[in-house]
């Protein structure tokens, strides 16, 4: 019995704190207990994703694990739990009868499953209240930032607009925004150049290669659509939008 072992964890916490390392150890002590039975584990079988959200298929570990069930290298996969193979009941239902297709079998150590129907209703039951409970999560979340955002509480933005600084401590606090007096007076030069008649974002971007001012981004020379976008931005004038598009 040829047997892959999967693990992921989806924080950086998570991973400085070695959690994976322990879904790993656990697969293969399983596999170790099964020794007699035939069970081996070739070190090539022992994928992982390390800081991978469970959310979406893209993960270079389930990748590979995906490519060796449909090379046929393996017969059966150990994965702690469901929701470290995925964390969507649907695209747990595509792998799994992606490898059943392949003749290789899932095995779940928390969550034991056979080919009962119960356990497969259990499993489906299971999925659909962890999909609720992150669909009311993300929604709680999101309608307590659209409440701090509306409050003044909360900045919109994680990056801060060409001539503005925010604290390193505090960055989405607009309490604790600055300007910068140097790239303020480059914005203030550009939008009086740009009210006299004729003037180009051309010439605005020459004008300031002419006088050597550091871009945002720090390329040499000034792009047009970098004015165009700190002359369009509203934030210069003391607007502040959040979820825009």
């Amino acid at each position: 019995m040829r047997v892959a072992i999967y693990g992921r964890v989806s924080t950086s916490h998570q991973v400085d704190h070695q959690t994976i390392e322990q879904q790993l150890g656990r697969l293969s002590a399983h596999v170790h207990a099964h020794a007699a039975e035939g069970w081996s584990l070739d070190p090539a079988h022992v994928f992982r994703d390390d800081g991978y959200s469970g959310a979406i298929l893209a993960r270079p570990g389930l990748d590979c694990l995906r490519d060796a069930v449909k090379g046929r290298e393996i017969d059966r996969v150990l994965v702690t739990a469901p929701d470290r193979l995925a964390r969507n009941y649907v695209h747990q239902m595509v792998l799994l009868e992606e490898w059943a297709q392949a003749g290789c079998a899932a095995e779940f150590l928390d969550r034991p499953m056979s080919d009962d129907p119960h356990d497969h209703l259990l499993l489906q039951i299971r999925g659909a209240v962890a999909e609720y409970e992150r669909t009311l999560i993300a929604e709680r979340m999101r309608r307590g930032r659209l409440a701090k955002l509306r409050a003044g509480l909360l900045l919109p933005w994680t990056r801060a607009p060409y001539g503005y600084r925010m604290s390193p401590d505090r960055p989405r606090d607009p309490h604790g925004v600055t300007t910068d007096p140097a790239e303020a007076a480059v914005v203030a030069e550009l939008f009086a150049l740009y009210r006299e008649p004729g003037t180009s974002l051309l010439q605005l971007a020459q004008h300031l290669d002419a006088h050597g001012v550091p871009t945002p981004s720090g390329p040499p020379r000034w792009p047009s659509p970098t004015i165009r976008g700190i002359l369009r931005n509203p934030t210069y004038t003391g607007q502040v939008f959040a979820q825009r598009t």
